[in-house]
Formats: C-alpha cells, structure tokens, sequence
C-alpha cells in the first residue's frame, strides 16, 4: 500500500476522485434540499478521502470518506464511509452526557448573570457607599485642619491650642473608627460574595470532571484494528506519544475512516489519497482539488497502528526520496569565503542545515570534520533541508553569539530566489511590494505553518523577474526569519497565492527539488566594521 504520509496519488485514485467531485457537484442541481445543504456544507472546506482496497477474491472496491462530521448528518452518509465509533447517536451515553453538561453549562451561566452578578452589584454599592462616607469625614477633616493653621496663623492662647490639638487627635480617632464600622458593615456582604463565588468555582470544577471523564469514556471507545485484527483504544494509542493524551477529533479524519472501513469489511486497501474539497479554512494553506498526506498529529500515530500487517511503501519525503539523497550526494557544500571569524558556505539542497534525528549528514558535521583543527565551528543560522544556498558559520563562541545578535536585529540582509507555480498577472499581483502575515505552528500537522493573528509578524519584501513556463520567478527579501516564512508567503492567498514549485508540503507539486535558494547574503562585521556581501547564482 502507498504511503498515506507522503504519496503521489495513482491515476485511478485521481480518477475515482474526479468521479467524486461530479457528484458531489450535481448536487448543487439537484433540487433536493439536503442535498443542497451538502453541497454547501462541502463548499465551506472539507478533506475528502478515497480508498481502492479489494476482497478475497481480488475483486476491486472504491471507499470515501469526509473527515470530521457533516451537519445535521453527523458522521452519516450513503455516498460515504461511516466512522470508527459513532458516539453521536440520540440516545446514546455521549449525547446524555453531552446534555448534562450543556444543562450544566446553562445552570452556570444563569448564576453567573442572575445570583453572582446581584451580590457583585450589591457589595459594589456597598463599597462604594463606604468609600462616600470615608471620603466625606476626610474632606471634613481637611477643612478643620485648614481651620486651624489659620487659627495658628492669626496668633492662639495656650489654651486654644490645646484644644485645637485634642481636637485634631479625636477627628483622626473618629475616621480610624469610622473605617472599622464600615467595614464591619462589609464583612455580611463579603462573606456571601465569597460563598457565591466558591459555589461558581464548585460549579466549573464538577462541569470539568464530567467533560473529563466523558472525554476519557469517548477515547476508550474508540476500538481500532490494525491488518491483523489486533485492537487498541486511542489512549493505548498515543500514550508512547509526545502529546501523550488523544487530541480532539482523533480518529475523525479521512485516513483512520477508510481503513476502518477496510478492515471491518474485510478488505485488503491497496492504495488511499485524500483531497482538499472548497477554499481552504481561516489560516490554513490549502488549495482546491490538489491531494494532501494524513495529518501528523491526529493521524500518525493512529495509522501506523492501523497499517500494521500490511505492507506499506517508504515515504517520498526529502529525508528518503532517492532523488533527494542523490542530490545531497552529488552535491556536496562548498565553501566560497573563509578568514579568522567565520566562513560562508553554499548548501545543497536536500542537505539538513544541523543534525536531525537521522543520520543524515548535516552541514553543521561537515564542517566539524573539514575545520576539526580550529575546534570550534558551528552554524549560525539555518536553511530548510529543500532550500539551498549560503549559511555562514562561526569559528569562536564570541563570534557565533555576535552573529546570533546580528541576525536577531535584523542586521543581516538575505535574498532569495524562488520560482512559483503560476502567473502572477493571472493573479493581478503587482511586480514587487511587502508582505505581511502572522505566522504561528500548526500544532497537530508539524512541520507545517499557518496564517494566524496571535502568530508572530513575518515581514518580506519581493519583486518578481518574469515568468517562464507558467511560473513566476521572484525575489525574496526577508526581514524576519520565522520558520517556512517564504514558503507560506508564497503559497497564503494573504501572500502571493502561488506556491514554490516543487514544495510538497504546501502543494502537491513535485520537482527535482524545491524551487527555493537562499542567493545572497549580506552584513557588516560587528568587530571589524568590513561590510561583506556574498552571492551564489541560483542552480535552477
């Protein structure tokens, strides 16, 4: 079977999908009104899957499925698989659950607007009227004082002044008595603020263990088989993960419907893609028709349970696609400037920047082995293992933390070659501006990257050369570094809308590598005030 992680879907897969999306099309004439709402619901974004998977007898079935649920329709469709576990039926254990927390969450809300908020009002009042009265006998208290430096002024008996100072004594006696009393009269108000409060507290702690517990129940339900009909729950599942607890919607997606579809018919799957139907979601990078790998943080560890018995093809990914290897093998780095501070070295793509997890060669252990006399080298910023181009490393921790600095005040200017797929006049982009976006992880589908306020600021400047062959060559200039900051800009309809051709992650197009080169690089020496500026021509 393919490699539902990292695949290119077979001419029958695209096929059977293309055979999908007329129908679902038709819907939209249909005249029917679910079928109008279906169409609708699809229309808003969905991933859509296909499996082609065969019997004993070797005769060929077609599955699909839609990740998450459909509307009023839930998990159920006639044109569609159903899922792992449906906990969405009327009467059963989730939906009783799901109503007495949602009766809890009314209950909640009704003390916090009713009860809570009227002895809020109350001791707010209440405090405000104690503040009045304090503030009041202070201002009275302000103007005998005054009363008296005049007194003073005008010339005072011995007597008088006796009594000007008793006087004085008793009005700070009586305001120091007068908070007491006040706030004796708050003690009443702020106990039963503090018991409303601690009753809204015991509220949301009992509404926390049911939504607990009901999650717990809902991940154990959740029996999933592998090829050779052994099951786990979701928790056995993820328990050896980083995550360690079952994000939501875990067993939802595409991927873990069809191959629980498979293996409760009694099919063997073949080969499975999954699509993106509609315009992509807020932030996400998704393009209509085009195929995508199964999620990593909802799907890896639950297909690679799934798959077990089966035989599965590599992955194509760059860290074992053979063009990618070969590329790295052919193309070693090359150093194109040194002196007693640093060097600057020419990438290949394919090769990682620093150690990964594999053994992969990195250009950080290329250089300790080609500098092993000086002892230190290391770094100083990092290139993707599909882009190519100049790095520049550091032969002392001084120098390496001066570079660090330079690079984190954006003292450090970079240029960028990219080639993307399509025709910017196509898409009304002007020849050159600045780019903007907000840019933060997508925490269950790492590596990938998307569009989001509370992201951080991602700044690029561009300016396109021309087109060739239907894809637009253009310039990047960055002037943060966030991670896949040029891939994003160039494929987010808030950027550019084209993505780089050959980038796999944020297309489904594929190349003898990713169309990407850092070109140029250049800076002022922090120590010696030399202005450097390095380039390398782009090899594609």
């Amino acid at each position: 079977m393919n490699n539902p992680f990292d695949y290119i879907p077979s001419p029958r897969l695209c096929e059977a999908m293309h055979s999908l999306e007329l129908r679902l099309e038709a819907l939209a004439h249909s005249g029917r009104e679910e079928d109008l709402a279906l169409h609708s619901e699809l229309c808003g974004g969905k991933m859509l899957g296909v499996l082609i998977a065969e019997d004993a007898e070797g005769k060929e079935e077609v599955l699909y499925a839609f990740s998450g649920q459909l509307g009023s329709r839930g998990f159920q469709h006639p044109d569609f698989v159903g899922p792992v576990f449906d906990y969405l039926q009327p009467s059963g254990h989730f939906r009783l659950e799901e109503r007495r927390i949602s009766a809890l969450n009314a209950e909640i809300a009704a003390y916090e607007r009713e009860i809570l908020a009227a002895v809020e009002g109350e001791y707010a009042r209440a405090d405000a009227q104690r503040q009045k009265g304090i503030a009041e006998y202070r201002e009275q208290c302000r103007l005998s004082k005054e009363r008296r430096q005049r007194r003073r002024a005008e010339g005072c008996c011995a007597a008088e002044e006796a009594e000007m100072i008793r006087e004085s004594q008793y009005e700070k006696a009586e305001l120091r008595r007068l908070k007491q009393r006040l706030a004796e009269s708050m003690h009443l108000l702020e106990s039963r603020l503090a018991e409303a409060r601690t009753h809204l507290q015991a509220l949301k702690e009992r509404r926390r263990l049911m939504s607990e517990r009901l999650q717990r129940w809902l991940f154990e339900s959740f029996r999933i088989a592998n090829a050779r009909g052994e099951e786990r729950n979701l928790l056995d599942i993820f328990a050896d993960t980083a995550l360690r607890i079952p994000p939501s919607g875990a067993g939802e997606c595409c991927g873990p419907k069809l191959m629980h579809a498979a293996h409760s018919r009694g099919l063997r799957p073949i080969e499975m893609a999954e699509y993106w139907y509609g315009p992509p979601k807020e932030g996400e990078l998704r393009i209509h028709g085009q195929h995508y790998p199964a999620c990593r943080g909802k799907c890896l560890p639950i297909l690679t349970w799934m798959l077990e018995g089966l035989e599965v093809s590599p992955p194509l990914d760059p860290h074992a696609r053979p063009h990618a290897r070969n590329e790295a093998e052919k193309g070693k780095p090359e150093v194109i400037y040194e002196n007693d501070y640093f060097c600057v070295v020419s990438k290949p793509s394919g090769m990682l920047s620093v150690p990964g997890k594999g053994k992969q060669t990195s250009v950080q252990q290329w250089l300790e082995e080609r500098y092993a006399a000086k002892g230190y080298v290391r770094v100083a910023h990092r290139l993707d293992q599909d882009t190519s181009g100049l790095l520049i490393a550091a032969f002392s921790p001084e120098e390496y933390t001066s570079l660090q600095r330079m690079f984190e005040g954006r003292e450090v200017q970079k240029c960028y070659m990219a080639l993307l797929d399509g025709d910017y006049r196509e898409h009304g982009i002007p020849e050159e501006g600045c780019i903007t976006l907000r840019m933060m992880a997508d925490h269950l589908d790492r590596p990938r990257q998307r569009v989001d306020p509370s992201g951080k600021e991602a700044i690029t400047d561009y300016k396109i050369i021309g087109v060739e062959d239907g894809c637009t060559r253009v310039l990047f200039y960055p002037h943060t570094g966030r991670t896949h900051q040029l891939r994003v800009t160039a494929a987010s309809p808030h950027g550019l809308g084209m993505p780089i051709h050959g980038d796999t992650l944020y297309s489904s197009t594929r190349h003898t590598r990713l169309c990407l080169h850092a070109m140029q690089i250049a800076f002022r020496h922090p120590a010696t005030g030399v202005y450097y500026r390095f380039e390398i021509p782009s090899p594609f």
